[in-house]
């Protein structure tokens, strides 16, 4: 098998959305390893609007709990640790900086609020995609969820902030056992048409 088909099986064909996990540690390194890799994935004029909150303390995700589902609880409790994946509705204050070659960038989007937020959420969600495949070329595995309440996420982790959250993501190293059977996936003619 070439190195090639190696990767993409660590990324895609073998991955797996992880439901538990077991204790071995995740260190601040390995995040930042991926996040290094993740970072230069695209966003629409280089916005880069993600943002994240790592939780690793039983305290930290104790203030979480009270935002989840019954179903994650435990997921989220027993991951060594926990990202709570946000987007920043200001991402275009660093315009100048991230995006050079064009001065004015940010005033596009000062006062437009429809544009703030499609452009945030979609570039955050972008790069929360990457994140998740860097976490994963870096031997970690990843269990994102939907399943909470993002009002009190909000209030509890970004009050009087520009920063709202998109989801939550458990890290860590998964437990094989607790992983569901993998789930059919719609083919190439289902969602794809050729103009």
């Amino acid at each position: 098998m070439s190195s090639g088909e190696t990767i993409l099986k660590q990324l895609f064909a073998e991955a797996r959305s992880q439901n538990g996990w077991n204790a071995e540690q995740v260190s601040d390194d390995e995040l930042a390893a991926a996040y290094e890799v993740a970072k230069w994935g695209p966003t629409s004029m280089n916005t880069q609007p993600m943002r994240v909150v790592f939780l690793r303390s039983t305290a930290a995700k104790e203030r979480l709990k009270p935002a989840l589902s019954p179903t994650n609880v435990e997921k989220v409790m027993s991951a060594p640790v926990v990202a709570i994946i946000a987007y920043d509705l200001e991402f275009y204050k660093e315009l100048p900086r991230t995006f050079p070659h064009r001065p004015n960038a940010q005033e596009m989007f000062v006062g437009n609020t429809a544009l703030v937020d499609s452009t945030a959420f979609r570039n955050g969600s972008l790069q929360a995609a990457y994140f998740m495949l860097a976490l994963r070329a870096v031997g970690l595995d990843v269990g994102p969820m939907s399943g909470f309440d993002p009002a009190r996420v909000n209030a509890d982790f970004f009050a009087e902030s520009s920063v709202r959250v998109n989801f939550i993501c458990g890290i860590g190293h998964g437990d094989a056992a607790k992983v569901f059977d993998r789930l059919p996936r719609l083919s190439f003619e289902d969602v794809a048409s050729i103009l």
